[in-house]
């Protein structure tokens, strides 16, 4: 069996963060398919989003991680394609909540706002949790 592939990007705020979580993935035994940034000079978080969006739209993915400074840009411009659902999470709670209420396939978590402990616990929730259908599934219907 194959390893599933998720798919990480960031902005220069969120480039240390998306580093420290790619080799997590590596250790959870996930292929990590990097996107980018590849360094600290600064750059423009909405092509990092597209990025992600064309990655999960050819299905070479089904759920990334996106980081930016605060999560916020980058949530804002990865929603603006329809085939993702990005939530931007800031603890356990909201990364559960994302996957079993919203089916989200992105997780956006803010570099400068967000610890590394929380940051890898999300990842792992996120990772772990499924959607819970049923009632949701018509909220979610409206959204695509």
């Amino acid at each position: 069996m194959s390893k599933e592939t998720i798919v990480l990007a960031s902005d220069h705020g969120g480039f240390e963060l998306k580093e420290t979580l790619k080799d997590m993935l590596s250790g959870l035994g996930y292929e990590a398919l990097d996107l980018g940034c590849h360094g600290l000079e600064s750059v423009d978080y909405p092509d990092y989003a597209d990025a992600m969006a064309d990655v999960l739209a050819g299905a070479r993915a089904r759920r990334g991680v996106l980081v930016c400074g605060s999560g916020i840009g980058i949530s804002m411009a990865a929603n603006r394609h329809s085939h993702i659902r990005a939530a931007l999470v800031h603890d356990g709670l909201t990364a559960r909540l994302c996957r079993q209420h919203n089916n989200a396939n992105v997780m956006v978590l803010g570099g400068r706002t967000t610890g590394v402990d929380v940051a890898k616990d999300c990842l792992k929730i996120f990772l772990n949790t499924p959607f819970e259908g049923g009632r949701h599934e018509r909220r979610i219907g409206k959204m695509s």
